[in-house]
């Protein structure tokens, strides 16, 4: 037989990229039952989902990380769970933010503005930073073990989802779900072009506030005002005061005067002025203000805008014309005071909106937009996720959910930029519009040759909003779209609910009539160690190329993976990633043991497949295979409930403590005692190779480069061995291999579990006072059990007891009942065992009593704990089973406290 024999290390360097290579090679990214492929089962169900598409041009971040390792693990769970998996990787153009890039690129490489470039040829270099950067996200999803299927990766602006933009506008316009008109939005003068209220961020400034006099027309009188933006009083056009104020009510119906333009405009009543809130007046600028363009709606004012594109005050300015905003404030404030104008400033703390990609203040400004009607579609999405067609995980964001769609305005789908879905509009002469699927060559009402299409760009989530339907070849009935759509899961972050999760909902429902996915799985932010938001600024960001360099993907992943639960932000040290790197060690040292194990097996074939649960004659078994095998189908059972209810985490987590503390500190350290003896030795290699196997598919999903590799030697090694016959149905790799499926307990083994805990707390008990002793672990001890009923247990497992606890396997005597304790020995108490350790000469007998003292301080505040829960409703109330049990422990803590009562005295 050739030995199998691990290396000592396990690298991870050289392992990460010859094992991604084997898996896409060997086509296990694709799904399994392919539409496009002969022998397709239409019954076969798939699992889909459609991969948040990353900035074209970004980098890998720790949000990247997290949502890629969540995915593949959803993925490769139910991969291994016979699911057709399909995973579409692909990126998103990203507007404005590709566009800044390829601006600030060419200022500072070549010197020019986009406008001194042209629209052409501006395009045609953001193309080519596409084609030089755009493969370099795809490549770090790669390295974080991403098994998409990178065949069907997509682009929002290639042809066939350009096509899918074009035919989604036309049929909204068609239905006249789409209107072009002036409305008050929020403009960015750096990036010049408008911004959805999303991407507007508020924070909260110290500013100051202006107070003025507004003259009333022919008189001396005035009426106070306040403003923190006095460059808009050249846009007023009226001043409100409630209409119920004692204070103006006589200047209702009269006119005031703009200040230095002397332009008349009329003085309102309307309820929305506050009569406390400031002086009780409002200036009233429409075009530049959404609540005053809300009250000028009502009164049928006119709306004057006072700035251009770039912020700068324009024709209705007067003098200012041509003045930046901020200049122009200054300087009409300076000519006010000139007038008597100005009553005072003071400072004022107040939120100011900035651009969330430029970080310079918005402006509210009246524009002429692209929109889409929305009611409609919010009123499906809203009923999709109402009447459970769409589940929200965690539920709490339901809420959030339906609060902003009940309250949602019509989305402005039109942005001023150049990188993106140009609008299928074009203009004639004559003012006509052509809206068309496909570049008109004239005009559809008048024919004319001279057209023009519109300048603008669609918003980037219009066609994210397509994203699972559109990657998957629609508008076109293609077989992929047929299959494979609706998707089954949307994994992204919670902060993108709405810019993203609401909007392909809406359109999903519109477009296909179905709902596009049927659950949506929404996952924190990634924080730093003590909570903090990660940025460059506060030098906190941990770098996940870095890291996986130095630690590897895998202690990554399973960091992320395990550190966060649904819809909450999760903490991230390097650490915590080192704590698991040591995890993914335990695992090869793991696979070292069994391996080696195996092969000490020899002789011809083994018969292993007679008998009991798993496969074996229950007679041939150990308690602690028993135990074991009993954990491990607790643990299979576990897992698919936490993975039925989205607890990804706890579930790695109960994996990591059943790998790293019952089969790695525990049954492995009893298995090389049994591998002593002829009679168990087969038994507990089999025992050992199986454990493992199922261990490393549970993993699997969390952990994918280090359990295909270890796993991999495990199958080369059973099969050259006399146990082949446990791996003949095992899989190529791990990666297509089944996972453990939960079965029903047999009523064995909760006595097996109870009756190995009474061992793991006898050994522990033994190692903490030679711990405290400092007993040489060389030093073989005697003992003497006084076990009562658990005498026959304790002797069949002395030898187990004796070889993890350092006793002297000859000098261990286990007794029922003993009338006289042993003198000159220190005693234990574990449940109703009784131990005597003889420490004569080592340890003073008068310095135990502490310690019996406080084990009995224990006991007894368990005793007090359980007779309050059993003397309350908890009776009536829980399963007989859950009362029972704890009954039982009440009585075994009585006897406890009994027995070192006694020992005391």
């Amino acid at each position: 037989m050739n030995k199998q024999e691990l290396p000592k290390a396990y690298d991870f360097k050289s392992t990460e990229p010859r094992i991604y290579e084997k898996w896409e090679k060997g086509g296990y990214f694709k799904p399994h039952n392919d539409p496009n492929k002969p022998g397709f089962d239409p019954n076969v169900k798939p699992f889909v989902i459609a991969i948040p598409p990353p900035n074209v041009t970004g980098e890998l971040h720790l949000g990247h990380a997290l949502f890629v390792s969540m995915e593949d693990l959803m993925i490769r769970y139910h991969r291994m769970k016979g699911f057709s998996t399909l995973w579409i990787p692909g990126s998103d153009h990203a507007g404005i933010a590709t566009q800044l890039m390829v601006e600030r690129d060419l200022l500072k490489t070549e010197e020019i503005t986009r406008e001194e470039l042209g629209r052409e040829k501006f395009i045609e270099r953001t193309w080519a930073w596409k084609r030089k950067y755009g493969g370099m996200i795809a490549n770090q999803i790669r390295r974080l073990g991403a098994s998409c299927d990178w065949e069907r990766e997509r682009f929002t602006l290639d042809e066939g989802l350009s096509r899918a933009v074009r035919e989604a506008f036309v049929r909204l316009y068609e239905k006249g779900l789409i209107y072009r008109g002036p409305r008050l939005i929020n403009w960015s003068p750096g990036l010049k072009t408008a911004v959805s209220d999303l991407e507007v961020e508020y924070s909260e400034e110290q500013a100051t506030l202006y107070y003025f006099k507004y003259m009333i027309a022919g008189s001396d009188e005035y009426i106070p005002v306040a403003t923190i933006r006095p460059e808009t009083i050249l846009g007023d056009t009226a001043v409100a005061v409630h209409p119920d104020d004692e204070r103006y009510k006589k200047f209702i119906g009269r006119k005031a005067v703009v200040p230095i333009l002397g332009r008349e405009i009329p003085v309102i009543a309307d309820d929305y002025v506050s009569v406390e809130f400031g002086t009780g007046a409002l200036k009233i600028t429409p075009g530049h203000d959404p609540n005053d363009y809300a009250i000028a709606q009502r009164h049928n004012l006119p709306i004057i805008s006072m700035l251009d594109r770039e912020a700068k005050v324009n024709e209705n300015g007067g003098k200012y014309q041509g003045q930046d905003r901020f200049e122009a404030r200054k300087n009409l404030w300076a000519d006010m005071a000139a007038a008597g104008l100005v009553i005072k400033t003071e400072p004022y703390l107040t939120t100011i909106p900035r651009s969330q990609r430029g970080g310079e203040i918005v402006e509210p400004m009246i524009s002429e937009q692209w929109f889409v009607k929305i009611e409609s579609l919010a009123k499906a999405g809203l009923e999709a996720v109402r009447d459970g067609r769409i589940k929200i995980v965690p539920e709490r964001f339901e809420k959030i959910y339906f609060n902003w769609l009940e309250n949602i305005k019509d989305w402005c789908i039109s942005r001023q930029l150049w990188w993106g879905h140009r609008i299928p509009v074009w203009y004639c002469p004559e003012g006509h519009m052509t809206v068309a699927r496909e570049d008109p060559t004239e005009c559809s009402a008048c024919g004319s040759k001279d057209i023009r299409q519109d300048d603008d760009v669609l918003d980037t989530w219009f066609s994210s909003g397509l994203w699972p339907f559109s990657t998957l070849g629609w508008p076109d009935q293609t077989p992929d779209l047929k299959y494979f759509y609706p998707t089954s899961y949307m994994e992204t972050g919670y902060d993108i609910l709405f810019f993203w999760v609401a909007r392909m909902i809406m359109m999903g429902l519109e477009f296909t009539g179905e709902a596009p996915f049927h659950t949506v799985y929404l996952h924190g932010l990634v924080r730093d160690e003590h909570g903090q938001k990660m940025a460059k600024t506060k030098g906190n960001v941990i770098d996940p190329l870095i890291v996986m360099d130095e630690l590897g993907t895998d202690a990554l992943r399973f960091t992320l993976l395990v550190g966060s639960t649904p819809g909450n932000d999760t903490s991230m040290s390097v650490k915590k990633v080192e704590a698991n790197r040591n995890f993914a060690n335990k695992i090869w040292n793991a696979g070292r043991f069994v391996i080696n194990a195996i092969e000490t097996m020899d002789g011809g074939p083994k018969a292993v497949n007679g008998g009991s649960v798993n496969g074996q004659s229950s007679a041939l078994w150990t308690l602690a295979d028993s135990w074991i095998w009993a954990k491990l189908q607790n643990l299979i059972r576990n897992v698919e409930r936490q993975f039925q209810n989205f607890q990804y985490g706890q579930a790695g987590q109960e994996i990591y403590e059943f790998i790293w503390s019952d089969f790695a500190d525990w049954y492995v350290e009893v298995a090389k005692e049994q591998m002593k003896r002829t009679e168990t030795r087969e038994q507990t290699v089999v025992t050992l190779a199986r454990v493992f196997d199922i261990a490393l598919r549970l993993l699997h999903p969390f952990t994918p480069f280090v359990t295909e590799e270890v796993w991999g030697h495990l199958k080369t090694a059973i099969l050259q061995s006399p146990l082949s016959n446990l791996a003949q149905d095992w899989s190529e790799m791990l990666i297509a291999a089944r996972y453990p499926e939960p079965r029903d307990p047999e009523g064995w083994e909760e006595g097996k579990i109870a009756d190995f805990a009474l061992v793991q707390e006898i050994v522990r008990s033994i190692r903490n006072l030679r711990a405290e002793k400092s007993v040489a672990p060389s030093r073989k001890l005697a003992a003497q059990f006084v076990a009562g009923d658990k005498a026959n247990l304790l002797k069949e497992q002395a030898q187990t007891i004796a070889s993890l606890a350092g006793l002297d396997p000859s000098q261990v005597v286990v007794h029922p009942s003993l009338k006289e304790k042993p003198a000159d020995a220190v005693a234990l108490v574990v449940g109703s065992v009784e131990i005597y350790l003889p420490l004569a000469g080592m340890a003073d007998p008068a310095a135990d009593k502490p310690r019996l003292e406080k084990e009995l301080k224990e006991a007894q505040s368990q005793i007090e704990r359980l007779e309050k829960l059993l003397a309350s409703d908890f009776v009536n109330k829980a399963p007989a089973a859950l009362v029972a049990r704890e009954r039982e422990k009440l009585a075994g803590y009585k006897e406890t406290a009994e027995k070192i009562k006694a020992q005391l005295k």
